[in-house]
């Protein structure tokens, strides 16, 4: 996968953009205008965060793991929202909270996101606190939702985007995030720090996908040595960007990292072999994909994407 998506990942792209807006419920005006034009702003911010640019990788996992195991998973009726869209969407939620969370002047103080003003700057700090507060609990709402999705299944993968959100995964991850700066670690700690912070959402993606598509545990397992390894790659290759490319082309401030005086795999192992690392990883990745065959196609090129983005 080169800068641009093929175009049977382009498709999936804009299915979950038009997806999005309607699960939002940015649409339900006639709730919004009734409580005031402050819960309007809110709705307002929440699509500005959820909508505006991304390259919407996490979804992209949950339909191409879905595929991987289901040939028939991605099939829907023009126009429709399918189960699989609500859980794709869940993710894409997830994430864009913890984005929007991330910016914010306690955390990461960052001014610019997607090429654009972040959130905080765009509306207020209180604003875009609320905005976080938001997609985490509709992205939950989403999954108990679920169309077409057995009860036993939508409760699995509440479990498991919560776990990932929180303090063993992205929530925990940030905390050793912040406590590491200006701090000299160990390759093996910023590997745990990652696994949690980047990783434990990417490796949810890939099991809600493959859950939604009822894979069997043996499939699940190897999706997970797949996602373990990509949710990794993806990390190192942002600390590589990030040392390496301009604010204009990542569309947020590069040398970020650097600045804040933050461990990366840049700074620990050095650019090198902070190279060889991501492909190293992308090797395992695509070596477990091997049992899936064809079906794994769209999993490949994203893994490929997620290593050689921007190249």
């Amino acid at each position: 996968m080169s800068a641009e998506p093929s175009p049977a990942l382009a498709r999936l792209q804009v299915r979950c953009n038009d997806a999005l807006v309607g699960l939002l419920g940015h649409g339900n005006s006639e709730f919004a205008a009734d409580a005031g034009p402050h819960l309007v702003r809110l709705f307002e911010a929440s699509a500005y965060a959820l909508t505006r640019g991304g390259k919407r990788v996490r979804p992209l996992l949950v339909y191409a793991a879905a595929a991987a195991v289901d040939a028939a998973a991605l099939d829907a009726d023009e126009g429709s929202v399918s189960g699989l869209d609500y859980v794709a969407c869940a993710a894409e939620m997830v994430h864009a909270y913890s984005l929007v969370h991330d910016d914010l002047p306690a955390m990461d103080d960052d001014d610019l996101r997607r090429g654009q003003p972040t959130c905080h700057i765009a509306f207020d700090e209180a604003t875009a606190i609320l905005v976080g507060d938001g997609l985490q609990a509709r992205a939950l709402e989403l999954l108990t939702d679920a169309p077409d999705v057995p009860a036993a299944v939508r409760l699995e993968m509440v479990r498991s985007l919560s776990a990932a959100a929180g303090l063993r995964g992205m929530v925990g991850g940030q905390a050793i995030d912040i406590g590491a700066v200006d701090q000299a670690i160990t390759a093996d700690h910023l590997e745990t720090m990652h696994a949690l912070k980047t990783g434990a959402l990417i490796r949810a993606s890939v099991a809600l996908g493959a859950l939604a598509a009822g894979a069997s545990e043996e499939q699940q397992a190897a999706l997970d040595d797949y996602a373990d390894a990509i949710g990794l790659a993806f990390q190192v290759c942002d600390d590589i960007l990030d040392a390496t490319s301009d604010s204009e082309t990542l569309g947020k401030r590069a040398g970020a990292d650097e600045a804040l005086h933050k461990p990366t795999y840049v700074s620990t192992l050095g650019l090198d072999a902070a190279r060889d690392k991501a492909e190293a990883l992308l090797a395992d990745a695509q070596a477990a994909l091997q049992p899936f065959g064809g079906s794994a196609a769209l999993l490949r090129e994203i893994a490929d994407f997620i290593v050689h983005r921007l190249r």
